[in-house]
């Protein structure tokens, strides 16, 4: 029997199983591991495996989504990442570790320690391909601004509810328009400085939050929603704050660890 020593973690619900790549041994089928461990009722249970390989200032990281396909970055998934390390280093507030991501590195300040919960400001970098969209989903026209903030997104300012989110949401997660597929948030303005958002992520399904979700309902609701680039991102899970300028998007929020699980195999 081989055993794989994992953590797990979370972001506002948004959970995430950590591992050290050298722990994966000669592991031939990573994409079928991560559906194996992340599968809620014959695993372990998460929304994502990330593979950590330290380095002086951090680590360098790869994320498989809950069904096995490979994802450019996560924004809560790099903070739960930073936290596994800065418990393990005994980081201190004003510290910084730096997370490396197929969508470049992410450096993170912390700003707070609460025993296991670890509150971090996250250099998410500028979003690229901002633009407005018309895409047909169920026989309607749906405006969307569609972007990428290290990852695909495509975010619809309006009414946010469920069924639109199993509905419009799934479609758009998996829609023709986006040859790699893409995140989906459902997002409205409550006011200039606050939205609330679903999300339909790509290779999941519905999360509880998502970081780059967040950023990317923050760029689209300042860029064609009228609200500040300086906004709260209320989503099931939690708020998470988010702010746009002409450097890069900061993400502020907490990651958890939750405990260390030991698979078969």
């Amino acid at each position: 029997m081989n055993v794989i020593s994992l953590v797990k973690a979370h972001a506002f619900g948004n959970d995430f199983l950590l591992v050290r790549g050298r722990a994966l041994g000669g592991l031939q089928d990573l994409p079928q591991f991560a559906r194996l461990i992340c599968d809620r009722h014959r695993g372990i249970g998460a929304d994502g495996l990330m593979i950590l390989d330290e380095t002086t200032a951090g680590a360098d990281t790869r994320l498989l989504n809950a069904d096995g396909s490979a994802a450019e970055v996560s924004g809560n998934g790099v903070r739960c990442a930073a936290a596994w390390l800065a418990h393990l280093r005994s980081l201190q507030p004003g510290a910084t570790v730096v997370i490396g991501t197929v969508a470049g590195a992410k450096r993170l300040e912390v700003l707070h320690v609460d025993g296991l919960r670890w509150t971090f400001r996250a250099e998410m970098g500028l979003p690229t391909d901002l633009r407005m969209e018309q895409i047909q989903v169920d026989g309607q026209a749906i405006s969307a601004v569609v972007l990428r903030v290290g990852n695909p997104q495509c975010v619809v300012l309006g009414p946010v509810t469920d069924e639109r989110l199993h509905t419009i949401g799934a479609a758009l997660a998996v829609h023709p328009f986006f040859p790699e597929g893409t995140n989906v948030e459902l997002a409205t303005v409550d006011a200039r400085d606050r939205i609330r958002i679903l999300i339909w992520e790509r290779g999941v399904g519905p999360t509880e939050a998502s970081g780059t979700g967040a950023c990317a309902a923050a760029v689209a609701a300042a860029f064609a929603g009228g609200a500040s680039r300086a906004v709260d991102v209320i989503s099931p899970g939690g708020t998470q704050h988010v702010e746009w300028d002409e450097d890069t998007i900061r993400l502020t929020g907490w990651a958890e660890l939750v405990g260390e699980i030991t698979w078969w195999t």
